[in-house]
C-alpha cells in the first residue's frame, strides 16, 4: 500500500478537517483512550465500503497497530505536548523549542499515517468479506464495537456524531 494510493488517509484527512470532529476525536483519544486511526478507520470501513466489522475483527485491527500505536505515536504525541510551554515561552529558546516541537509534530503525523497504511493493507484482504449494511449503521456499529473494546468508560461514550456525520458526506 503505497502513502499515494492511500484511500484511508484521503478519507482521514477530508474528515479530520472539520474542527469538530478533531475536538470530538481527540476528547475520545483524551477521556477513553481510544485511538483517532481507529476511530477513522472504523468510520471508513463503514462509510466508504459499508462494511460492519466484527468485535474478532475491530481487536485484530488494533492488534495489527498497537505495539505502533503505544510505542511510537504516542510517544510523538507525548513529546510534542510536552514541548508546547517551551515552544510558546517568552525565553531565549522558544525559537529553537518551536523548531522542534514542528518537527516533532511531523514526525507524529508520519508515523499515524504508517499506522492508517497498515490498517489499510489488513483491511484489504478481508474487506471482501464482511458484511454490509447502510452506511450509517456500518459506521455506528463499527464505532461502537471499537468502543466495546476499549472498555471501561469508552463503552458509555455517545457516538460522535460529528464523526458519523462528516465520514458520509466524506463518502458520498
Amino acid at each position: 500500500m503505497s502513502e499515494e494510493g492511500s484511500s484511508l488517509w484521503a478519507f482521514s484527512l477530508s474528515v479530520y478537517a472539520n474542527a469538530a470532529v478533531q475536538a470530538e476525536c481527540l476528547d475520545l483519544q483524551d477521556r477513553h483512550g481510544n485511538d483517532v486511526n481507529l476511530l477513522l478507520f472504523c468510520a471508513h470501513v463503514g462509510a466508504v465500503h459499508c462494511a460492519v466489522l466484527s468485535d474478532t475483527e475491530i481487536r485484530q485491527a488494533a492488534s495489527i497497530v498497537g505495539e505502533w500505536q503505544n510505542s511510537i505515536v504516542k510517544r510523538l504525541r507525548e513529546a510534542r505536548r510536552a514541548l508546547k510551554p517551551f515552544a510558546t515561552d517568552l525565553s531565549p529558546i522558544l525559537s529553537s523549542a518551536a523548531t522542534l516541537r514542528t518537527g516533532v509534530k511531523a514526525m507524529e503525523l508520519k508515523a499515524e499515517r504508517i499506522e492508517q497504511m497498515m490498517l489499510e493493507a489488513w483491511a484489504t484482504v478481508r474487506i471482501d468479506t464482511w458484511p454490509r449494511a447502510q452506511p450509517a449503521g456500518a459506521v455506528a456499529a463499527n464505532i461502537h464495537a471499537l468502543f466495546a473494546m476499549c472498555g471501561g468508560s469508552a463503552q458509555r461514550a455517545e457516538l460522535p456524531d460529528q464523526l458519523v456525520a462528516a465520514a458520509l458526506a466524506v463518502a458520498c
